[in-house]
C-alpha cells in the first residue's frame, strides 16, 4: 500500500471511529460529498485538506501517520523474483543491507560512491520492493519486520553460500576482532538437537545486539558476520579409511 493511500485509509478509519460520514467531511471542506468520495477513492486529498480534517477530528497529522503505519503489515520475506532483482544490481543489494542497518542517506553518500540522484533512484526501487518508505527531508522508514529473512534456498541464500561464505572463511581468523571456534565430538541425536536450539538462541542474541546498536551512527558500528554451523559430518580423508565408504545417516 502506498503512503498516500495508507494515509487516506487511516483518515477514513478516524472518521468512522468518531461517527462521522463523507457528508460531514464535505461540509468541513466546503465541497460536495461526491467530491470527497472521489478524493478518498483516488487518494488525492491535498495536504492542506488532510490537515484541516485532522484539526476537525481533534488529532495531529503525526497521529494520522501513526495510524497509517498500523494499517501496513511489515515485510517478512521477498519473493524469488524480488531477490533476483537485488542480485542483478550489486549497488541495490549493498543499499538494502545499509538501509536495513539504519544508515542515513548522508552516511551512505559519505562512505560509498553514490550521488544524491543515483541514491534516490535506488531507494525508490527498494520502496517498490516494500523494504522501506521514503519520507520528506531524506527520512526513511523501514518496512521490514524484525523477523525478516531471506528465502530458504532462495537466490540470496544461494549467493551467500556460494560467494559470500567462501570469501568469509578465507582468513586465518587472527586479525583484530576476528575469532574462530571449531570443536568436534560425538553426540547423540537428542544432544545434537539441543545444540541446534543453542545455535538458534545465539542467532537471537546476535539480532538483539544489532537492535540495541541501531541508534548509533554508522561510523560507530562495524559490519559483523557470525557463522555457526553444526552437522553430522566426517572429514573426507577419514571416510576414505573406512572399510565401508557409506557414511552414517542421521535419522
Amino acid at each position: 500500500m502506498s503512503q498516500a493511500k495508507s494515509l487516506h485509509t487511516a483518515l477514513k478509519r478516524a472518521l468512522r471511529e468518531r461517527g462521522f460520514t463523507y457528508a460531514d467531511a464535505a461540509r468541513v471542506l466546503g465541497i460536495s460529498e461526491a467530491s470527497v468520495k472521489r478524493l478518498f477513492s483516488r487518494a488525492t486529498l491535498s495536504l492542506a485538506r488532510i490537515e484541516r480534517l485532522c484539526d476537525w477530528l481533534g488529532m495531529d497529522l503525526a497521529d494520522l501517520v501513526s495510524m497509517s503505519a498500523q494499517n501496513q503489515p511489515l515485510l517478512t520475506q521477498l519473493s524469488q523474483p524480488q531477490e533476483r532483482a537485488l542480485l542483478a544490481e550489486p549497488a541495490l543489494l549493498l543499499l538494502a543491507y545499509l538501509v536495513l542497518n539504519r544508515w542515513s542517506q548522508a552516511e551512505v553518500i559519505e562512505v560509498f560512491r553514490f550521488d544524491k540522484p543515483e541514491l534516490f533512484r535506488h531507494l525508490v526501487k527498494l520502496e517498490k520492493l516494500g523494504l522501506l518508505e521514503l519520507h520528506p527531508f531524506d527520512r526513511i522508514r523501514i518496512r521490514a519486520a524484525r523477523n525478516f529473512g531471506w528465502r530458504k534456498d532462495g537466490p540470496i541464500q544461494r549467493f551467500f553460500s556460494e560467494r559470500v561464505l567462501r570469501e568469509f572463511l578465507d582468513t586465518r581468523f587472527d586479525a583484530p576482532g576476528e575469532r574462530m571456534l571449531f570443536v568436534g565430538g560425538m553426540l547423540s541425536r537428542p544432544s545434537l538437537l539441543r545444540l541446534h536450539g543453542l545455535m538458534d538462541q545465539l542467532a537471537k542474541d546476535f539480532d538483539r545486539l544489532v537492535a540495541d546498536d541501531l541508534h548509533l551512527p554508522a561510523g560507530e558500528r562495524y559490519g559483523v558476520s557470525l557463522f555457526a554451523g553444526a552437522r553430522p559430518w566426517e572429514f573426507s580423508e577419514f571416510t576414505r579409511l573406512r572399510r565401508s565408504k557409506t557414511r552414517k545417516v542421521f535419522l
